[in-house]
This record gives C-alpha cells, sequence and structure tokens, in this order.
C-alpha cells in the first residue's frame, strides 16, 4: 500500500512537468497526454526497482521519448490532405513573435522536433541523442541544422535586432 502511495505523489508532484515535457515533444496537448499516460502505465511497472536506483522522472521522460520516437517510426509516410485541418487554439502559447515561433516548432518534422527537444530542452547531446534514437550523430546534427534553418527562415528578426542603415 506504501508503494502505491509514494507513486501517487509523485504522479501529483511531476505530472504538470511531464505533460509539459510530453507537449513540446509531440506539439499536441492530446498527443502529449496519451505519452504521458503511457509511460506512466510504464513507470507504475516498473516502479519498485526505479524509485529505489533511478530518477522515477528521469525514467518517465526516457520512455516518453522513446514512445514518441516509435509512433514516428511506425508512421513513417505523411498522409497528405487537400483540406487545410481547422486552426487549433492553444491557451499556453504565447502572442506575437513567440506564437509563430511554437507554429513553426510544431510544423517541423518529427524527427527533427524531436531532435530539437532533446538538445535544448532535455540538455541532451549529440551523441546522447543519437544512442536515444537509433541514428548517427551526423544524422543528428544534420536534422538539427534543418530544423533551424527553418525555424529561422520563419520567425521574423525583431525590429532592435536589425541593422540599421547609416546615413
Amino acid at each position: 500500500m506504501e508503494q502505491d502511495s509514494r507513486f501517487a505523489d509523485f504522479v501529483a508532484e511531476r505530472g504538470d512537468a511531464l505533460l509539459r515535457y510530453g507537449y513540446v515533444l509531440t506539439g499536441n496537448p492530446h498527443d502529449a497526454a496519451d505519452l504521458v499516460q503511457e509511460a506512466l502505465l510504464k513507470l507504475r511497472g516498473a516502479w519498485q526497482r526505479v524509485r529505489l536506483k533511478d530518477s522515477p522522472e528521469g525514467y518517465a521522460r526516457t520512455t516518453m521519448a522513446r514512445l514518441h520516437i516509435a509512433a514516428w517510426r511506425r508512421r513513417r509516410r505523411e498522409h497528405l490532405a487537400w483540406d487545410l485541418p481547422e486552426r487549433e487554439h492553444h491557451d499556453l502559447l504565447p502572442t506575437g513573435d513567440e506564437q509563430a515561433l511554437w507554429e513553426t516548432l510544431a510544423g517541423l518534422p518529427r524527427k527533427q522536433r524531436t531532435v530539437l527537444v532533446l538538445r535544448y530542452y532535455e540538455q541532451l547531446t549529440d551523441a546522447e541523442i543519437a544512442a536515444l534514437l537509433g541514428i548517427s550523430t551526423g544524422t543528428v546534427r544534420s536534422q538539427a541544422s534543418r530544423a533551424l534553418e527553418k525555424l529561422r527562415s520563419a520567425v521574423p528578426t525583431p525590429q532592435h535586432m536589425t541593422q540599421r542603415s547609416i546615413r
């Protein structure tokens, strides 16, 4: 019974952080919730082993990243549609240039978005990302480079950062 209460306490304390991490990975609140739920189910099964040796949150985050990777590996091909989807409204997203950045990030291919999340949100090295995703470090760097280039070209530069002509 004590084991169940410790797991429940962990979920209560870190559930929101895991949901935010899932949102950054997937770009969709519904997929993020599914990802968290699947990861917590796996964590619950390994709770006695994980809580003593490792960080339960680290285990959950690694599980979420692997589940996310497995999902986009299953769906390698994109399904094109003639009709544009309805525009979603997310209260968590900022406005202005930051909104454009988030929208561009959500529009990146899954592999590029995953590499950026693992590199900048999880602070993993290229070698760690490559091992986690099962790809080479060169692929990690090329995916990150392509993703950053798309982000740079899609988000306008703030006016205070542009060069002004000298009279």
